[in-house]
């Protein structure tokens, strides 16, 4: 009985000690996105996004560039530049990566209410990257996972998330910081995205469609909990899906898909 004991109390001693070296290296006053020991700033890195938009895939993607590190959707919610540095907690005390080196620290934002201000989206160490998924697929997805969902309230979730990402595209109004791209686009022209993320992201390596499988993967809340997404690759089938959307909402969550995907395309960088 004592060996259980003593594993337990080892686990705790080391997690005490990790969550110790995290709060003395965050504990930095020149700025949000200084840390100790470390002269270049961090740059954070938003997936500004829907549900069921493919998210999962493009984080798991960005996640296995050395210079990124996340895990998904941390659903801390932002009011100021400062809460960057409980972003940079949670993502390092869940990864246990110590040495601290990556130049971007990313978060995927799927709902309106986590930016309770917006005004650090103005900052130039904030990059964003804006991922659309057309309605049809997306609102029977969406259906497939919140099946207590009516279809009314599933579209309104995707149009009223549609007219935010606009406005932060409005907001950030910069193609240097802001990149727009759609989920056909991630699967379809993989090659041209990759490119134009090392583009945007001034990164040295490029990226690839074959990923890193965290321990967070598949983890309800985190983010995709389908099959495809432990295959360490895109996934280039389509699943199937078990609900069908009536063709009233799907043409309403189209025109909404449409304009924003023009709107976004006018402020943000985005594929020719």
């Amino acid at each position: 009985m004592q060996i259980p004991t003593f594993d337990k109390s080892l686990r705790n001693l080391k997690d005490d000690l990790a969550r110790n070296y995290y709060k003395i290296r965050l504990n930095d006053e020149r700025s949000p996105y200084h840390i100790r020991f470390r002269k270049r700033p961090y740059k954070v890195l938003f997936i500004l996004s829907h549900m069921r938009s493919g998210s999962s895939l493009l984080t798991h993607i960005l996640n296995s560039h050395p210079d990124i590190i996340g895990y998904g959707e941390t659903h801390l919610n932002y009011s100021r530049e400062m809460d960057f540095k409980q972003l940079l907690f949670k993502v390092y005390w869940q990864l246990r990566e110590y040495s601290m080196s990556h130049h971007y620290v990313l978060d995927k934002v799927l709902h309106n209410h986590k930016f309770l201000t917006d005004n650090f989206l103005f900052n130039q160490q904030v990059y964003s990257i804006f991922l659309l998924r057309e309605p049809n697929r997306t609102l029977s997805s969406i259906l497939d996972i919140k099946p207590h969902w009516t279809q009314e309230k599933a579209t309104n979730y995707y149009l009223e998330r549609l007219a935010m990402l606009e406005n932060y595209a409005k907001l950030i109004s910069n193609q240097e910081r802001s990149l727009f791209i759609t989920y056909n686009q991630l699967i379809k022209q993989s090659d041209l995205v990759f490119n134009t993320f090392k583009e945007f992201l001034q990164t040295e390596t490029g990226f690839s469609e074959q990923y890193q499988v965290l321990k967070t993967t598949g983890i309800k809340g985190v983010g995709d909990s389908s099959e495809n997404i432990h295959k360490g690759k895109i996934m280039r089938n389509a699943r199937e899906l078990k609900t069908t959307v009536s063709p009233e909402l799907i043409m309403q969550g189209q025109k909404s898909f449409e304009r924003c995907c023009e709107t976004l395309s006018h402020y943000c960088l985005h594929l020719p």
